[in-house]
């Protein structure tokens, strides 16, 4: 027989649980499980007033906002609307089917205002970190270096060139990225004191946006140029989970200067410092295998960038034997390249602005040398630039040669895996806010909820295997 819908008007009071509703292998579960905001509220006590009509719970606008990044819903309107009609959302949220949900307007107004003030996003990101610390998930003993970029929320249109003056205002009118901006050119240029020397400050890029200035012109991932922010993601290769992340513009530059700021923050914070950092060839600069080798004590896991080779068929500075004790170089027919040829009435370090030392072999010596060319057929005599970091690199040239090297460099394949899962999964290729602190604030939630979802994924693999042992 044909069965008919019963009409659910007949009921004036039914009974709904919506913890019910959510389906015990559900995502939410696992993430809930470990995502605890209990000492929030006294970090963000000092910027509440203690008068007035009560305020929107953080803690709900933070587990909304881990919604919102955990399913990729990128548009706050469209994630109050979710939470509103899903259950499982409401469920994490801790609210009741008759609980109202925030305006999305309420989410601006607290992340331009208390939430960056207090780093809030920060204080979460690391309550998460040290969650995944006590569940065993984090060793420390190597660490992964990368950096992605993200395009910004800027058009390509409507950009001047770096090197017009530009009339900026920094009124009411002009917007929060512009003025963002224009006080971290004061920062590089300050006016205070006229007879202090200022720091330098940012070379100017190709193509400046007006609408996020701090955003880098750029065509590195090929095609057209576009404004972009790099996020620099430092790893745990023992679980892949993230540790520490900066936004910074997308200059090498800056994300090799981020990681010694990443690692040294997890040091000073966690008091973790790994045995061995893994990187690619833009981490392996002179200036910083010196910083890991001399200053930290990490072993370089990382390609030496080396411009010294040639491919023109003459000898490279390889092929000349560095001699320790005599501090000279010997090339093939026993010629001595030296840096003190010349002597000076005040002593000299000899060492250039680039961080290098200058050797020389005597033009007396090579002029009648049978190999000169193959050596220096273009110059005098033969000369070679060492870097006063050259021991950090025949370090990591020696590192380069084993085994542990090797699987390094396939353990690296982990920080690209977080980079794709963060563009496709979370649906984080085009960044929403604008500014450098607006690329930060996205940065920062996206590896909230990677670490989130990485520790519920662990928690529901343990379950199931539970499971699966015979009793």
């Amino acid at each position: 027989m044909m069965g008919r819908q019963a009409s659910g008007q007949e009921r004036l009071f039914c009974s709904f649980s919506l913890e019910d509703h959510v389906p015990q292998d559900h995502l939410l579960r696992g993430i809930n499980r470990c995502f605890d905001l209990g000492d929030l509220r006294s970090r963000l006590a000092p910027f509440y007033s203690h008068t007035g009509r009560p305020s929107i719970d953080p803690e709900l606008m933070l587990r909304m906002l881990i919604v919102g990044h955990c399913f990729g819903i990128r548009s706050e309107r469209r994630l109050c609307e979710e939470v509103h009609l899903n259950p499982a959302y409401r469920w994490f949220c801790r609210l009741d089917l008759a609980d109202a949900v925030p305006d999305h307007s309420t989410f601006s107004k607290n992340r331009h205002g208390r939430f960056r003030k207090s780093d809030a996003l920060r204080h979460v990101f690391e309550s998460v970190l040290r969650r995944c610390m006590s569940e065993g998930l984090v060793r420390g003993e190597g660490f992964a270096i990368d950096a992605s970029v993200i395009k910004a929320d800027a058009s390509r249109a409507p950009g001047v060139p770096g090197t017009d003056s530009t009339h900026w205002r920094k009124d009411e009118a002009s917007s929060r990225a512009v003025r963002e901006y224009l006080d971290a050119l004061e920062h590089f240029n300050p006016t205070q004191d006229e007879h202090a020397e200022p720091p330098q400050p940012p070379a100017p890029g190709k193509n400046v946006s007006l609408t996020d200035p701090a955003a880098c012109w750029t065509g590195a991932p090929g095609g057209s140029a576009f404004y972009v922010y790099s996020t620099n993601y430092l790893i745990d290769l023992d679980g892949g989970i993230i540790v520490d992340v900066e936004a910074t513009p997308a200059h090498r530059t800056r994300e090799v200067e981020s990681a010694k700021t990443m690692v040294h923050r997890v040091e000073q914070r966690f008091g973790m410092k790994p045995d061995r950092l893994v990187g690619d060839t833009a981490y392996g600069t002179a200036a910083m295998l010196g910083w890991m080798v001399q200053d930290k004590g990490i072993a370089p896991h990382v390609p030496v960038w080396d411009g010294s080779e040639r491919n023109d068929g003459t000898l490279s500075s390889s092929e000349f034997v560095w001699d320790e004790p005599t501090n000279e170089y010997r090339c093939p027919q026993g010629h001595a390249l030296l840096s003190d040829r010349r002597q000076f009435t005040k002593p000299r370090d000899r060492i250039t602005q680039a961080g290098t030392i200058l050797y020389s072999a005597g033009q007396h010596g090579c002029i009648g040398c049978p190999m000169k060319p193959q050596c220096c057929p273009k110059m005098p005599n033969r000369r070679i630039m060492r870097s006063v970091h050259e021991r950090s690199r025949d370090v990591a040239r020696d590192i380069a040669a084993t085994p542990q090297y090797k699987q390094s460099r396939r353990d690296r394949k982990k920080v690209e895996m977080l980079f794709a899962h963060r563009k496709r999964i979370l649906k984080l290729d085009r960044l929403r806010l604008r500014g450098l602190t607006g690329a930060h604030d996205e940065f920062l939630l996206a590896a909230t909820v990677q670490n989130l979802r990485r520790m519920a994924k662990r928690w529901f693999e343990g379950r199931q295997s539970a499971a699966a042992m015979p009793a």
